[in-house]
């Protein structure tokens, strides 16, 4: 059954985001934690909420192009050619901001990362809020970030304005971020539009950011992110399983429908009080690339 948000949210919502507020709200990726992008002070509130660190830059939610463009102070053409090709949709362009986008929001950077969601309750709220929103993931740092409202009520909800439930997010994993700012382009964060279709609709080259960054241009860049409470493991096909009480999550083989529910599936496993949790390492080909990203990081030990 969809889930939407009635008029009155929707309207309630808006105002709470001009007003200054903060608003947890699905995209079609994971639910994002979403406050007005222009007003640093509305900016600062989702670093205290998620205990996120002030050098993690957001992505900003744009309605449109005209609304993107607003933001930075160049767009070009590879810029148009992917926003045509991927907006809405989980794909996120960092390119030079423009001087209305406070410093905060962009982690003292001079550029912003932007994109088009488009989950139809993200676009409705930007376009009646009528201006842009920064919206990290609506968990605390860290941790699995939520695809359904319920888990942003379990985790954030006494510390938020309002959260519009949409149902459950469909792509289950956060955008894949394209690096336009600097040359050659480089991808920032893997998701699950792929480095090839980045370049086949771009015509460009673009790399992988592999080594950790001395300045962190994009969320998810963390080596820890995305992790569970309880110890959780990548196992390899076969192989031996940690010792005590634990549980192999069983998890679709197809990618897109895979990585609707790692997330969900951890949050749910999280609860079970097990010893550990693990899930089976998926193939290491292009279109795994993202789901890999998010489960090294939930694995990694700091």
């Amino acid at each position: 059954m969809d889930v939407h948000p009635t008029e009155a949210e929707l309207a309630r919502a808006a105002e709470i985001i001009r007003a200054g507020g903060l608003v947890a709200f699905p995209t079609e990726t994971v639910y994002g934690l979403g406050a007005n992008a222009l007003n640093a002070t509305a900016v600062s509130r989702i670093f205290e909420v998620k205990g996120r660190p002030w050098a993690s830059p957001l992505i900003v939610h744009v309605s449109d192009e005209k609304m993107a463009r607003s933001i930075c102070t160049e767009w070009p053409s590879t810029a148009h050619r992917l926003a045509t090709k991927f907006w809405p949709g989980p794909l996120t362009l960092v390119l030079k901001k423009a001087d209305l986008i406070p410093d905060v929001v962009t982690a003292n950077l001079d550029s912003v990362g932007v994109r088009i969601p488009s989950h139809p309750v993200a676009l409705e709220l930007i376009k009646r809020a009528g201006l842009p929103i920064a919206a990290p993931s609506a968990n605390r740092f860290t941790e699995i970030s939520p695809t359904t409202a319920q888990r942003v009520r379990e985790t954030l909800g006494d510390r938020l304005d309002m959260i519009l439930d949409g149902g459950p997010t469909t792509v289950g994993i956060e955008s894949t971020v394209v690096n336009l700012h600097r040359y050659p382009p480089s991808i920032l964060r893997p998701g699950m539009i792929t480095k090839e279709q980045v370049e086949e609709a771009g015509a460009i080259r673009v790399e992988f950011e592999t080594n950790i960054p001395r300045i962190v241009e994009s969320p998810g860049q963390h080596p820890r992110h995305y992790a569970p409470r309880t110890p959780f493991f990548l196992l390899e096909p076969g192989g031996a399983v940690p010792e005590g009480r634990g549980e192999v999550l069983p998890m679709p083989a197809e990618p897109h429908e895979f990585a609707a529910v790692p997330y969900e599936q951890l949050h749910k496993a999280d609860e079970s009080n097990w010893d550990w949790i693990g899930i089976v390492r998926p193939p290491e080909t292009p279109e795994w690339t993202g789901v890999l990203d998010r489960l090294q990081r939930a694995s990694t030990r700091e």
